[in-house]
């Protein structure tokens, strides 16, 4: 299997594929005499492609998961990788730690050392709040408009919260409380983008000011994409363009044809962010719009960021948009309107005052570097905690 060389070496890494790669287990041997053995429920594909695949991906995941892998590899522990879905796999070997993200921890805690120490990752919002919110939503746009569409962004029941004795979010504040209060304390973790840019002080802003972005994967409704193209269709004034497959969900893609046909709004489809495209459109665009019901930390928030995108966001998206970008109150088209003519009337020298504060407030906040040193104090105090 390959991975990347440059990244694990020296360290040593070894799969043992069974009869699915699902079931696979990754291997990784640190170079230092071990202290102990990890178990990481991720992904491991990441250890399954090729460098050049990876930096393409448009996901954080693959590189969260090297990150943390690496992390534990440098403080002296062998880790073993498994997918998050992997049902199947027994532990038989006497580990120190387990770190899981959504669901494996009430199945592998009796199958544990009863010192082994179990770390839930949560990536997202509460399950319990995410499906609700969507759920909500969806009601909202029934009532609204009369469309019946499918929910595309739930998730299955987790116990981690119960089971672990550590948590860690990718998420702020608001993202923290959407947890029910069970006496653990839940530690953040800033999220990074794969991409970064040049700063956006060249841009001409008294043109890019009428500009507006929306980025995102599947889950057009969770993410507030009917709202923005209901405001957008009805003033012409304002160029939107989407990036990203939710406009293509079939039964969205019905519910909005006329709202999608006008010739203010562009839907561009999956696009790679490190692409000529993407950065044409950032370059003459002056803000970012994503009203998203719920969250982990929004990783299509953090790559508007680095492009110096101004933020116009909810609460739930997981970013903090003061005192640089625009929270919305609630999603509503009063409240895209608001923040949009709010654009409209800054001038030229606010706006890109605004364009730095962004870009300088990702680079401070959200890279591949912060997120490493923040994750890996998380490891380190745990480690000084436990005597391990």
């Amino acid at each position: 299997m390959a991975f990347p060389d440059s990244f694990f070496a020296p360290y040593r890494v070894y799969a043992r594929k069974l009869e699915r790669r699902l079931f696979g287990v990754v291997t990784l041997r640190t170079q230092h005499s071990p202290k102990g053995k990890v178990l990481l429920s991720y992904i491991t594909h990441p250890f399954a492609i090729q460098k050049e695949e990876l930096d393409r991906s448009p996901h954080t995941n693959p590189w969260e998961c090297l990150i943390i892998a690496k992390i534990l590899l440098e403080r002296g522990y062998d880790v073993d990788v498994i997918d998050w879905t992997n049902k199947e796999f027994l532990p038989r070997k006497n580990y120190a730690m387990v770190i899981d993200i959504h669901q494996n921890l009430k199945r592998l805690t009796p199958l544990l050392p009863k010192n082994c120490v179990k770390i839930f990752y949560a990536t997202g919002s509460y399950w319990e709040y995410q499906n609700e919110a969507e759920q909500k939503r969806l009601s909202e746009l029934e009532k609204r408009r009369g469309f019946i569409l499918s929910p595309r962004r739930q998730v299955s029941q987790s116990n981690n919260l119960e089971y672990a004795d550590y948590i860690t979010t990718l998420g702020n504040s608001f993202t923290k409380k959407t947890y029910p209060d069970k006496g653990k304390s839940i530690t953040s973790i800033p999220l990074f983008s794969n991409e970064t840019y040049p700063s956006p002080e060249k841009k001409d802003f008294a043109v890019t000011k009428n500009k507006f972005v929306w980025i995102g994967g599947g889950g057009a409704i969770h993410k507030g994409l009917d709202i923005v193209l209901e405001y957008f269709a009805a003033h012409p004034e304002y160029e939107l363009t989407i990036c990203g497959s939710a406009p293509k969900e079939e039964d969205f893609e019905k519910a909005f044809s006329v709202e999608l046909s006008k010739k203010n709004i562009h839907a561009v489809g999956r696009i790679d962010i490190r692409g000529e495209e993407f950065k044409k459109i950032i370059a003459e665009a002056a803000a970012l719009i994503y009203p998203s019901c719920s969250e982990g930390q929004a990783g299509s928030v953090i790559t508007g960021l680095h492009a110096g995108l101004i933020p116009i966001i909810t609460s739930s998206s997981g970013v903090n948009p003061e005192p640089f970008g625009i929270l919305l109150k609630d999603i509503s088209t009063e409240e895209i309107s608001g923040a949009v003519e709010s654009i409209k009337k800054m001038s030229s020298e606010e706006l890109k005052e605004r364009a730095l504060l962004t870009w300088n407030y990702a680079k401070e906040n959200h890279t591949k570097e912060i997120f490493r040193n923040a994750y890996g104090e998380f490891i380190d105090a745990i480690i000084s905690e436990r005597s391990l």
